[in-house]
């Protein structure tokens, strides 16, 4: 390591993510590596905690920091009669969610102020943590009584407060939204999250690693690829595999489709909640063609499975490459129809210009990434910054907007479906021959960490062997953990009718971030 502070730190490389160093540190340096990692502009990807027994008497508190060059895994590992670990909300302050969330699951506290449960929602009791060893879920208090939440007062005069959700009109996960609001300008917005947390954690518990492919693939259904690829290169990682070239270009190919079936989607939503329901008709009308094609070639909609550890189940023929060089033709051609006739809508645009904006400085601060942070100026992207095959060959062009609005959040999903119907273009004519997949990964190693670049963001996982039998950790964090906080401020100033249009111009999830 380069930086003088942690020359005392006995690093050691982690294979996934090149290139990576993970040590355990004290106290003291937990703060130092957090707060060098500010002042060098780098970004808090993970932040998360494990049960270390029965091998060690204590608890274990990780985060992953990235750097402009280079990760680092850290971990400090705190008494199990009283665990803490100090708070660095401070300094990235998307920290606090997840610290909150570490002691509904852990029961380590970080020290912070802000002490009230994230994802218990009553559903076990305070004294319970399901992530502990010696937590059964057969043993769990059912109906734990739900504390009322505090959220935070906006006071003065003509100021009233607005509830939306939990429960939501669509077909959605709940997540609640409490609007301060003086007429029909919104002065604060305050989530409240995680109502329907799904334990995976504890599940992956009881897996084996190959097995957990398939769990992870249905973290969040709009984001499979990108899911089963991060666990997949996590896997591979701590085994040593190496995929197959042909399989490494067709997951490239996966995750660009992937891509383009939710912005498709998601233009066509804004598009209705700017008062065009024809967009939304005609743009659910490729979303619905593209994701048959799932179906025809991979054999599911969201293509579920056709990643697996090691490589991918469904290779393509020469026909197969033909006919999606002909599907990208006419997307193509429909796309740019349509682009054209919702920037000359005028209605349309006076609903999307000005609305929702977050300067490059304020998503900066709060760690934002992805296409929310590129709509702002920032070009976050692993698949550039941090590329693996086949992103290594294939140079993806990032396409960023400096607005920060609603439109430029528009403008940049069209800028996207043509890059990635560009790099699909370049898979299909160059794809290797060869292996769909290697011998099935076993693994041998300590740790493995995976990264990809999915359509809302960085999914990251981190593979740790916990036990000699074999016992492991799964820790997988979807991208919204950073971007529900952008929401909360791009909505401040705005009137109350277009709240709904900025939240699905950020589109988040609510099932990846509720794990």
């Amino acid at each position: 390591m380069k930086t003088p502070l942690w020359q005392d730190i006995p690093w050691e490389s982690v294979k996934g993510i090149a290139p990576t160093y993970r040590a355990r540190v004290d106290k003291s340096q937990w703060r130092d590596v957090f707060l060098q990692c500010r002042e060098a502009t780098g970004r808090l990807i993970a932040l998360w905690a494990t049960d270390a027994r029965p091998e060690q008497a204590e608890f274990m508190v990780h985060a992953v920091l990235l750097f402009a060059d280079h990760w680092l895994w850290i971990s400090y590992g705190m008494d199990e009669t009283n665990p803490n670990y100090p708070d660095v909300s401070d300094i990235f302050p998307a920290a606090i969610r997840r610290q909150r969330a570490i002691y509904d699951l852990l029961g380590a506290s970080s020290g912070a102020s802000d002490t009230r449960p994230w994802l218990r929602h009553g559903a076990w009791l305070a004294r319970e943590f399901p992530l502990r060893r010696d937590f059964t879920v057969s043993a769990a208090t059912p109906g734990g009584h739900e504390e009322s939440y505090a959220f935070v007062r906006v006071k003065g005069d003509g100021i009233h407060e607005m509830g939306v959700g939990p429960v939501h009109a669509g077909t959605i996960e709940p997540g609640h939204f409490r609007l301060a609001i003086v007429g029909d300008e919104i002065m604060r917005l305050e989530e409240r999250l995680a109502y329907a947390h799904k334990g995976v954690e504890k599940r992956f518990e009881s897996l084996g690693l190959i097995e957990g492919a398939r769990l992870a693939g249905r973290m969040c259904a709009d984001s499979t690829v990108a899911y089963t690829w991060a666990y997949a290169m996590a896997v591979e990682a701590m085994s040593g595999c190496v995929v197959p070239a042909r399989a490494e270009w067709l997951r490239g190919l996966l995750l660009e489709r992937e891509r383009i079936a939710n912005h498709l989607g998601n233009i066509g939503a804004l598009s209705n909640d700017g008062g065009l329901a024809f967009g939304q008709t005609q743009f659910s009308l490729l979303k619905e063609r593209w994701i048959q094609t799932h179906q025809r070639l991979w054999g599911h909609r969201y293509l579920m499975d056709a990643i697996v550890p090691g490589g991918v189940a469904h290779d393509l023929t020469h026909q197969d490459r033909a006919q999606m060089e002909h599907e990208c033709n006419d997307l193509e051609q429909a796309v740019r129809i349509l682009q054209d006739i919702l920037a000359d809508h005028a209605g349309l645009q006076e609903r999307f210009l000005g609305i929702g904006c977050l300067t490059a400085a304020r998503i900066e601060a709060l760690g934002g990434v992805g296409l929310a942070a590129r709509a702002s100026g920032l070009a976050r992207d692993i698949r550039t910054e941090f590329p693996s095959p086949p992103y290594d060959t294939l140079a993806p062009r990032i396409a960023t907007r400096r607005q920060g609005d609603v439109a430029a959040r528009v403008a940049l999903r069209f800028d996207e479906i043509s890059e990635s119907l560009r790099l699909m273009r370049h898979i299909l004519a160059d794809l290797p021959e060869g292996p769909l997949i290697s011998a099935p990964p076993m693994a041998t190693g300590k740790q493995g960490l995976g990264c990809v670049e999915g359509w809302r963001g960085e999914v990251f996982v981190a593979i740790e062997r916990a036990a000699p039998d074999g016992l492991h950790h799964v820790h997988i964090h979807d991208p919204s953990w950073q971007n529900w906080p952008l929401l909360e401020q791009a909505v401040i100033g705005n009137l109350v009718p277009d709240f709904p249009l900025i939240n699905t111009s950020f589109n988040l999830a609510y099932s990846g971030h509720d794990l």
